[in-house]
């Protein structure tokens, strides 16, 4: 929503809004209701348009047009590890030189580089935004260590009946049995309500009603029947609105559990997403098409499901394989390659 208001000032509608702390006003040029609302935007983002140059300046340009946006959770983190080298360069100034050197000193601090793929990956973003929004004339080119590749490790169904069974409570129970028979992600779980749970379509919306911002998609998706028994022996004895709860209340964090849980039941050490990625690596093992897992997952392209798990798949590449067949070669051998002199 736009944090101004229109008024009237001398006959004529006006912008309205405050700068620290103080009201402002500004005309619009016009008594027209419909004109004033379709010029007030322009005129709001020109007057409020950031004027300085330095990162830490573009950086809290971005956060301010991005508010509300999930990423700005993690870019509290990144700015830590940038704003002593680049916080007051300008973003223009910025050299492949600059970049390497934060590399090299991030990776003497121990720190690994995904982490410094992603602290880069921001910076990269910001300037990028303040290019096109003509706060700086080009945004530099930025270095960055390659992605590491996704990590493989994920739960045989052997495994996840073992872990399923170490779980000593009812609510690591429920959340393990969740997380394989969902594929849901960890703050989909802890935040899933029983109003969301249709045992009558036999249907579970992950979806949360009231987070409005954006964050990582999130499906509609069909209770097997172990997780219906799971859900259905829980609803019984439930104390709060939470699925997943703890003494009537909900749970914030299920990390120790896990751990204890794989530790239990002698596996290594397990994730929370660890559920998440093998439920998916399940499906794909038995034939899912990628497009279906992909909306089992929430996942808005089905290409980065394709990526990740298509290798997974029993089909994957058999097609492209029996292609380069040589069991025929024989008779292939068989057939004259020249034709005889006349």
């Amino acid at each position: 929503m736009p944090e101004y208001d229109i008024g009237r000032y001398r006959g004529e509608l006006c912008l309205v809004f405050r700068v620290d702390g103080k009201r402002r006003r500004y005309t619009l040029g016009t008594a027209d209701a419909s004109e004033a609302e379709r010029l007030a935007p322009a005129l709001y983002a020109q007057l409020t348009r950031p004027l300085g140059k330095t990162v830490q300046e573009l950086w809290n340009a971005y956060r301010a047009d991005k508010d509300g946006r999930a990423v700005l959770v993690t870019m509290k983190f990144t700015w830590k590890a940038l704003e002593a080298r680049f916080g007051k360069m300008s973003g223009e100034d910025i050299t492949i030189e600059d970049c390497r050197a934060h590399t090299d000193s991030r990776r003497r601090d121990g720190i690994k580089d995904g982490t410094i793929h992603t602290e880069l990956g921001h910076l990269r973003m910001v300037l990028l935004w303040a290019e096109k929004h003509k706060l700086i004339d080009r945004a530099p080119s930025i270095e960055r260590p390659s992605k590491p590749a996704p990590k493989e490790a994920h739960l045989s169904r052997d495994e996840a009946r073992d872990l399923i069974n170490a779980a000593t409570t009812p609510h690591m129970r429920l959340y393990i049995i969740l997380g394989l028979g969902t594929g849901a992600r960890t703050s989909a779980l802890l935040q899933l309500t029983w109003d969301r749970c249709d045992f009558v379509r036999g249907m579970i919306d992950l979806r949360n009603p009231l987070v409005t911002t954006p964050h990582k998609g999130r499906a509609i998706v069909p209770m097997n029947r172990t997780v219906r028994a799971a859900l259905q022996e829980a609803r019984a004895g439930a104390l709060s609105p939470y699925v997943i709860e703890w003494a009537g209340r909900p749970v914030v964090s299920i990390k120790t559990g896990i751990h204890s849980a794989a530790r239990a039941a002698g596996l290594p050490m397990v994730t929370p997403h660890m559920l998440r990625h093998s439920a998916a690596v399940h499906m794909a093992e038995a034939g899912i098409s990628m497009e279906e897992i992909a909306q089992f997952l929430g996942h808005s392209n089905v290409n980065v499901t394709r990526k990740v798990y298509a290798r997974f798949s029993p089909n994957h590449l058999r097609t492209a394989a029996s292609a380069l067949e040589f069991d025929d070669l024989g008779s292939v051998n068989q057939k004259p390659t020249t034709s005889k002199a006349g």
